[in-house]
């Protein structure tokens, strides 16, 4: 996942289809997860866990499950971190599976592990992958990047005006390197990175706005109806 920026890339190409596992190519459509990141404790707005953060009078954790299930995540996994226990007396995250990760501090990485752990063994073909703190990212991004799947090696990511961005689709078969290179706040860039051709992007700029909440400026963002 690429935090608090979006980064260029040249190419894309399309995923191969994967036979058996789903996306168009079998009777049963293929189960993707909805993966929301939501661990983040707020360092740079004064200790204010991002989950908590209200727009237009929900907590942001909220809004993203809302978003990936609108978008078509039949099951929707959360990781929680900062102030996990307020998160889950406050937030109305209701058959969401939530995940704790007892080492928010050490960076998103930390949390895409715990998440991509929790989906294992669950029957998901791929995750879909999105931050807490985008909340100009909504169902119709979504929708459209789990739309890209092709098979349980997928590899999709929403683009803005090229610079690839969240949501991000990972196929079942990938969560293992995914993981293994998950590190620090780097979640999965370098994995990213190293099999940038192998991405398939979907533009997005119509539909949603990649800014993230990171500073107290940043909170703008969530005040009114904008």
């Amino acid at each position: 996942m690429e935090g608090t920026s979006t980064e260029d890339t040249a190419t894309s190409t399309e995923t191969d289809t994967d036979p058996g596992s789903g996306g168009g190519t079998g009777t049963a459509p293929p189960l993707i997860a909805g993966l929301l990141l939501a661990a983040g404790g707020g360092r740079r707005l004064g200790g204010r866990p991002k989950a908590l953060l209200e727009h237009r009078g929900r907590p942001l954790v909220e809004h993203g499950v809302a978003a990936l299930r609108a978008g078509g995540c039949g099951v929707v996994h959360v990781v929680l971190g900062a102030a996990a226990e307020t998160v889950r007396e406050r937030a109305a995250l209701e058959g969401c599976v939530l995940v704790d990760n007892p080492e928010w501090e050490r960076g998103m990485g930390s949390s895409l592990r715990a998440g991509l752990a929790s989906l294992a063994g669950g029957g998901a073909d791929a995750a879909l992958v999105a931050l807490v703190d985008q909340p100009g990212i909504g169902a119709a991004a979504m929708a459209r990047v789990s739309g890209a799947y092709r098979g349980r090696g997928s590899l999709v990511s929403a683009s803005y005006d090229g610079k690839r961005g969240h949501p991000v689709l990972l196929g079942a078969d990938r969560w293992v390197e995914v993981a293994a290179s998950a590190e620090g706040d780097r979640g999965a860039r370098a994995y990213l990175r190293a099999h940038e051709a192998e991405i398939t992007l979907v533009p997005c700029s119509d539909v949603a706005e990649p800014y993230d909440i990171d500073t107290a400026a940043d909170l703008a963002h969530l005040e009114g109806t904008g």
